[in-house]
């Protein structure tokens, strides 16, 4: 199988690289990215082929790199909060128009793909649990522009799922429900808002300085070790008995459920364990802002993000096995150890 992964440079496609070159001898890579510091250590293996491209500027390289492929993931994405805020056109380039294309070429070139929905698409939704079928997606008012990634995905999932009905594009959708792990974002750059919030606080912690936390941070997240993510896409991609076409997947822990307090308190403890972070870690303190002045008056939060991950478990056979401990420990040996 050839499968080609655009945006392989990032935190999924680095990973999901990875595994599918240390264990399926049969598939091979494709990968497109405009970086490859996240995949250096695979540039040189015999299944697979990094290819330098942007998917809003190489147009007829994406394209015929599609053509020639089985599968296809569109991973190339900015998935940070505080741009949502920041450069809301910017995600509307990247996240919708960018993959539209893509889209359009897998429906052209009758190729199957794998496409990266997200947790955000569900926005404002009440339900305990979050599920596929059923669930709203609810979203803010325009004002509020972190809306505009969710909406985009939204947007891209109903396209796909369109294309499924009248033109029998094969597809899967899947929804990430806070993955992390190695790689996640570059957690050596001090800035506040830079990353995502497992990486913030690391970053925090590695730079002495404060945890802020977002309207005191009530927020219920649960949180993924990517392997347990990756090995949902293997699933996917292997598709026994056709177990994935046309599905849509939440691919969550909901058993790793935390408030970013607790994972804020829970993550300077750990810090301690480390000989680079045990002294700077007994000064780091626990402090609070609004999210109008961490991220800026167009954000807008959700309280709570649960997903349902029953189909998962009944359709694919998979189950995340990744204790939030454990996430957190094998995340922090990565940079620390």
């Amino acid at each position: 199988m050839n499968i080609l992964i655009i945006g392989a440079g990032g935190f999924i496609g680095s990973h999901l690289s990875e595994e599918i070159i240390r264990n399926h001898d049969d598939w091979n890579i494709v990968a497109l990215d405009i970086a490859s510091s996240k995949i250096e250590h695979l540039l040189n293996h015999k299944r697979f082929n990094f290819i330098k491209a942007d998917i809003l500027k190489d147009l007829d390289v994406v394209e015929e790199q599609l053509k020639s492929c089985d599968l296809v993931f569109p991973l190339a994405a900015i998935a940070n909060p505080s741009m949502y805020v920041q450069d809301p056109l910017k995600i509307f380039e990247v996240d919708f128009e960018g993959n539209l294309q893509i889209i359009k070429w897998a429906v052209k070139h009758n190729k199957r793909i794998i496409f990266p929905s997200t947790s955000e698409v569900y926005g404002m939704c009440e339900d305990e649990e979050f599920d596929e079928e059923t669930s709203n997606l609810i979203a803010g008012p325009i004002g509020k522009q972190r809306w505009i990634y969710s909406c985009s995905k939204q947007m891209l999932d109903r396209v796909i799922y369109a294309h499924g009905l009248k033109n029998g594009l094969r597809y899967t959708l899947f929804r990430p429900f806070n993955w992390i792990g190695p790689r996640l974002d570059d957690i050596f750059k001090a800035e506040s808002g830079s990353s995502r919030v497992v990486s913030q606080f690391l970053s925090n912690i590695l730079h002495g300085k404060d945890i802020n936390l977002v309207d005191g941070g009530s927020q219920l997240r649960c949180f993924t070790y990517i392997s347990d993510g990756v090995a949902a896409l293997i699933k996917i991609i292997e598709n026994k008995n056709n177990c994935a076409d046309g599905q849509i997947f939440n691919v969550g822990n909901p058993h790793n459920e935390l408030t970013i307090r607790e994972l804020a308190e829970k993550i300077i403890r750990f810090a301690g364990k480390y000989d680079k972070l045990m002294e700077v870690a007994k000064k780091i303190k626990i402090t609070s802002m609004s999210s109008a002045d961490y991220y800026g008056k167009t954000y807008q939060d959700v309280i709570k993000r649960v997903p349902s991950i029953k189909k998962a478990e009944t359709a694919l056979n998979w189950k995340p096995i990744v204790g939030v401990n454990e996430l957190l420990t094998k995340t922090m040996d990565f940079y620390f150890r």
